[in-house]
């Protein structure tokens, strides 16, 4: 029988060393709502880029992508700090919830318009919600009041300057958009820098590892359905195969080059590893849902429904894997400390993936993308080779010495 949650308990701070810290149902729920507007962006993007409005289609979409990735992150962090799972803190998660899909629902306008009227709403709903659970955790968990005050007022006052940016004219409505986004970024920072909140490091990178599978998993639905599409208009073909076996591959690939470091004993280490952690996976979450959409793109160009050439087409998809594997190459020699072997074998990767997507024209897409596939492959048998024999030569090196 489910546990029922209880009407109210008092808000204190989680034990960060608890063991056996998991995701509960109600944050895996709350990840299937952010997955809709995750879709909806790369959707998006996906139209934009096979449109041939590259530039354009690519600045929404690192706006939109910034609020739904950022209220995320807030969420995360702090449900891993006080989650006391009663009544009230259920309520106020739904109405996050609540928020991401009215947000959702104005990502097309804020794409084909660039009318962020109801995707703003939709983010400050789920942003005023979070600033009644940091305020609750401030009246109820005395110790910790400072820090949650100050996550309480910086994240109030953003809110209010959101909302008077939707008046703000071209082009000072996106200059106010990247100082906002800097402004929110700062938030933590300020927020924990004399002291950190209780959350829990092997909950945030599980909760992380979660959100990659699903955002993944977007992926796979995405192209699944646009190769659908395609055989529904003109059968199956041996392109098409091509496509699928390396868009296959590239998703195997990033996701096996995720998990296979955990970092969750170096997360707690310093404040900045944590940061740096946390505000990487928005390249990170966007990397791969750009890959989802690149892939549509190349479908489209296969289909000859693109406007743009083969060689754009195949970009569209090596460049946010280029992001994804430099990124994430960072952050794991940041915090597990990966030699200079796997950075040079990232390097040369993503070299590969650009002189191949280059050559697409020559190669065909379909090809290409195969080829794209067979190397995020190698560059995984590359790292895993690197990860397994790096300690051990070192062990011989000081012996040696």
């Amino acid at each position: 029988m489910a546990e029922v949650p209880p009407l109210r308990t008092r808000m204190l701070a989680r034990d960060p060393s608890a063991q056996h810290r998991a995701a509960t149902p109600l944050e895996l729920l709350f990840d299937l709502c952010f997955v809709a507007a995750v879709g909806q962006a790369a959707a998006q993007l996906h139209h934009g880029v096979s449109e041939g409005h590259t530039a354009g289609t690519l600045l929404g979409y690192l706006m939109v992508f910034f609020a739904i990735w950022w209220a995320w992150m807030n969420f995360t962090w702090f449900a891993s700090a006080y989650d006391t799972d009663d009544v009230p803190y259920r309520a106020l998660t739904l109405v996050q919830m609540a928020g991401v899909l009215v947000l959702a629902a104005g990502v097309p306008a804020a794409f084909r318009d660039y009318d962020f009227t109801i995707a703003t709403i939709g983010y400050v709903v789920m942003r005023v919600a979070l600033v009644a659970q940091w305020l609750r955790a401030a009246r109820e968990h005395p110790e910790g009041r400072p820090c949650t005050l100050r996550y309480a007022v910086g994240i109030g006052l953003c809110q209010v300057a959101w909302i008077g940016r939707l008046w703000l004219p071209h082009p000072w409505g996106e200059i106010g958009f990247a100082v906002l986004a800097v402004a929110e970024m700062l938030v933590p920072v300020i927020a924990e820098r004399r002291m950190q909140t209780a959350w829990h490091p092997r909950h945030i990178a599980e909760r992380y590892g979660l959100f990659t599978i699903i955002v993944l998993g977007e992926v796979v639905l995405a192209v699944t359905a646009g190769i659908q599409e395609d055989v529904a208009d003109g059968g199956w073909s041996a392109g098409l195969l091509e496509i699928g076996t390396g868009g296959l591959l590239m998703i195997f690939a990033m996701w096996w080059i995720y998990f296979k470091h955990t970092v969750s004993d170096h997360l707690r280490d310093s404040l900045t590893r944590a940061i740096a952690w946390g505000y990487g996976h928005y390249l990170v979450f966007g990397g791969i849902a750009a890959v989802g959409a690149g892939l549509e793109v190349v479908i489209d160009s296969h289909a000859h429904k693109a406007h743009l050439g083969a060689a754009g087409a195949a970009l569209s998809v090596a460049v946010p894997l280029l992001v994804y594997l430099v990124v994430l190459s960072v952050l794991h020699v940041q915090l597990v400390h990966a030699g200079g072997l796997m950075v040079l074998a990232t390097i040369v990767g993503g070299a590969l993936l650009l002189s191949t997507a280059g050559m697409a024209d020559t190669l065909t897409v379909e090809f290409a993308t195969l080829l794209m596939g067979v190397e995020m492959m190698l560059v995984l048998v590359a790292g895993l080779v690197i990860q397994h024999t790096e300690p051990r030569a070192r062990e011989l090196a000081d012996r040696r010495l």
